[in-house]
């Protein structure tokens, strides 16, 4: 189905409405122009008819009607399209009195009793006409039937006057609301346009474009401002994933390059059989180095999944830190560490990425603190929710370099070296980890130390 363009089918719709609204307004003025005149006629009639009554019934008799005639000839006096009849109840019923313009013997359908009565008719000129008929009596008390009668061909021709100049006037009226319509949707949806050709600039090697908030309607402006924050997170997540993909390409060029070099010179010249062995126990510790960086980024893809599904379940976290102390214990001991763990408490969470994200902790605590020392584990409620920590006393962390801990393949102080076995990733699972169960990790450090490590649980 072909689609239509918002601009057109916008501008039909206030075309359509706005000929729809003439239109009616026409039709009500056509309305008005019908009834209102004959209404104030009847009205007029109604009140001379009042005035014609009291002349008759206060100041005339029949034998001097006509030459005594002036009160009515007031009533009618000015109006040249009023007529009125004076005639005899009874008898042949013979006009009595006749002043303004002649009229044409009214039709039969006339009624004329005690109350006043209306009739339109027409006469042989096709011209419209009103009439008011009421029976009446004299000073002397004849009766007398009284018929007023106004010509409204003047309300015919404000009519027909009216009605020629709307025909004439309505297809420009309409032209020019389609013109102002037209306008007013292309001024309307200019905001949009500018929308498009920015949004056309876009794209994932450039995406620096925003969309002006300024000088928008409120509506715009926030659909702006919603994007403008959609293309922020996006630029972040680019600039990201680039950044990943240049420390990812460094951190496998490494292992590979040793491989390549070791496998080359190995095979370079005959060699004893020691010297090969050699070769692939050294060529095993760089596959195994490789293994464990894939792993790792097969666990950060999935659990940075928006549907990743996680089964909750209650874990006391005093007994996985202890059962996590436990597989380090040889470790600590090469290094004369003791490990403590003091605390008690329970959270809902996933208890095998628990453990995983105790142990990058331990593991990385280890590692920086010099022999001697005390890494411990502790767990502790607070308001913010339920807060179990793994603290060393080895040289503290620069504060420039807090913020970037969490940071895939970031080292702090040896930059890209390995020599500590790490892989740069520990950091970035335990963030990840603490994301999917909808708490989070903090870092406290001194320089002097202690470091402290804090996973947040939510309450």
């Amino acid at each position: 189905m072909r689609t239509t363009r918002l601009s057109l089918r916008l501008g039909l719709s206030v075309i359509v409405m706005g000929a729809a609204l003439v239109l009616l307004l026409a039709a009500l003025a056509v309305v008005a122009l019908e009834h209102e005149p004959d209404n104030r006629a009847r009205a007029q009639l109604a009140r001379k008819m009042g005035q014609i009554e009291h002349s008759l019934n206060v100041d005339l008799k029949v034998a001097d009607l006509r030459a005594r005639a002036h009160p009515l000839l007031d009533v009618v006096m000015g109006h040249d399209n009023l007529s009125l009849s004076v005639a005899a109840r009874h008898g042949r019923h013979p006009e009595l009195l006749s002043l303004g313009p002649p009229l044409e013997a009214p039709p039969d359908s006339i009624v004329v009793g005690p109350a006043l009565s209306f009739t339109q008719w027409r006469d042989s000129q096709d011209n419209p006409l009103l009439s008011a008929a009421r029976a009446m009596r004299l000073q002397d008390g004849t009766a007398v039937q009284v018929l007023l009668t106004v010509n409204r061909s003047d309300d015919l021709d404000l009519l027909q006057a009216y009605l020629r100049s709307t025909v004439l006037a309505l297809p420009l009226l309409l032209l020019l609301i389609g013109v102002c319509a037209w306008k007013l949707v292309q001024g309307g949806l200019a905001p949009l346009r500018r929308f498009g050709h920015i949004a056309a600039q876009v794209s994932a090697q450039d995406l620096s474009h925003r969309l002006p908030e300024e000088k928008l309607p409120r509506e715009l402006r926030e659909l702006a401002h919603s994007i403008n924050i959609m293309l922020d997170r996006l630029d972040g997540g680019v600039q990201q994933l680039a950044q990943f993909s240049d420390d990812l390409a460094h951190e496998l060029r490494t292992p590979i390059s040793n491989l390549m070099g070791k496998a080359q010179v190995t095979l370079s010249r005959e060699r004893p059989t020691e010297d090969y062995r050699v070769a692939l126990e050294d060529s095993i510790e760089e596959l195994t180095r490789l293994s464990r960086i894939i792993t790792d980024m097969l666990f950060l893809a999935q659990v940075d999944q928006p549907l990743t599904h996680v089964q909750l379940t209650t874990v006391a976290l005093g007994d996985e830190a202890r059962r996590v102390a436990e597989l380090f214990d040889l470790s600590a001991e090469s290094k004369d560490i003791e490990l403590k763990v003091r605390g008690w408490g329970t959270v809902q969470a996933d208890r095998l990425m628990l453990q995983r994200a105790l142990s990058n902790l331990l593991s990385n605590a280890i590692r920086h603190s010099p022999a001697g020392q005390v890494v411990e584990i502790g767990i502790e409620a607070k308001n913010d929710g339920m807060h179990c920590w793994v603290q060393n006393g080895g040289p503290g962390i620069a504060a420039e370099h807090l913020p970037h801990l969490f940071e895939r393949f970031y080292r702090v102080g040896c930059g890209r070296s390995r020599q500590d076995g790490g892989t740069g990733l520990g950091l970035a699972i335990v963030k990840s980890i603490m994301q999917v169960h909808g708490g989070r990790v903090e870092v406290s450090s001194k320089v002097e130390g202690p470091t402290r490590f804090s996973l947040v649980f939510p309450g």
